[in-house]
């Protein structure tokens, strides 16, 4: 008991004079733009690193504004991750002025994008059907205003290449974890490649089918398997009503019984279509956090609805 009473307060100052070197130094913290980014960096990064999440669940990259919050954590922020969203165009510039040290890390680089195309792909996909009425979300023309398709995290050899670029990155933020961050990386694209086959056989005989959906954030994911997208609406404006008649003519002609929705746009539009088909909305969110379980459970959907 005395030799207890003796060490305590030895403790004690030891703490007081030592302890603030002997903390563990603060994670840093880094910032994505939408969740899918943050599983990525965190399957790679673990926990050495702090992932902020600019788009919160439910909202769109494409109207998001952030949170006084949010701005303040960038203040101190050691990178940021970007994926070519129209938010990074909006706020990059201001970010960069409340923090100059920011490391900004573009995982989109050297990455091929598609035309986002809608259900005019083999017409003039630019006609008066963009003067489209009203439906509860704003008008976002596409992520970049160049007609290119922001959705590279729907592909899985894209996304390859995206984790690649982070695990570098990683590295390269903290050298002592190096050799760490590319193990998680050789560990993550032979995942990578398991699902590319399971998601191809899920999808087998389903080549060249179309399927429809309210936004356009599938053409990756159709891309790398032989589908194609037909968008309700296209450079964010809903579709007006000789729109609609084409496209429930359209999902009629092609037995097309399911429409695809997300949840952060509204619903309007793929429920007048199903209900004039007969069919069904079902939702599939491209932002989803779980990227692994989300493709599986997208391809699941698809390979029920392309019968």
């Amino acid at each position: 008991m005395q030799r207890t009473r003796v060490l305590t307060p030895l403790l004690i100052v030891c703490s007081l004079f030592f302890g603030a070197p002997l903390m563990a130094a603060a994670v840093p913290t880094v910032f994505v733009s939408i969740l899918p980014q943050k599983y990525f960096v965190q399957q790679i990064g673990g926990d050495d690193f702090h992932v902020e999440v600019m788009v919160e669940p439910g909202a769109s990259p494409h109207t998001y504004e952030p949170k006084p919050s949010q701005m303040r954590k960038l203040s101190d922020a050691r990178a940021f991750f970007t994926i070519g969203v129209q938010l990074e165009s909006v706020w990059l510039d201001k970010i960069r002025t409340i923090n100059p040290d920011l490391e900004v890390i573009h995982t989109e680089a050297g990455i091929e994008k598609m035309k986002m195309v809608g259900h005019h792909q083999h017409e003039d996909a630019h006609d008066e059907h963009h003067e489209a009425e009203e439906e509860g979300h704003d008008d976002h023309h596409d992520a970049e205003g160049d007609g290119l398709d922001p959705h590279i995290w729907l592909s899985p050899e894209l996304v390859k290449q995206q984790v690649k670029t982070i695990a570098d990155s990683l590295a390269t933020l903290d050298p002592a974890g190096a050799d760490r961050y590319r193990e998680n990386y050789d560990r993550f694209a032979a995942r990578v490649d398991e699902l590319d086959g399971q998601l191809e056989e899920m999808l087998k005989g389903k080549q060249e089918k179309r399927f429809m959906v309210f936004h356009p954030s599938w053409g990756y994911f159709a891309h790398s398997y032989g589908l194609e997208q037909i968008a309700v609406e296209v450079e964010g404006k809903s579709p007006k009503p000789t729109h609609l008649k084409e496209l429930i003519d359209l999902a009629a002609d092609l037995h097309i019984s399911v429409i695809f929705a997300q949840p952060q746009f509204s619903q309007k539009s793929a429920d007048m279509i199903a209900r004039e088909i007969g069919g069904e909305v079902i939702l599939i969110d491209p932002l989803a956090e779980d990227w692994f379980a989300n493709m599986t459970q997208v391809a699941d959907s698809l390979t029920r609805a392309l019968r």
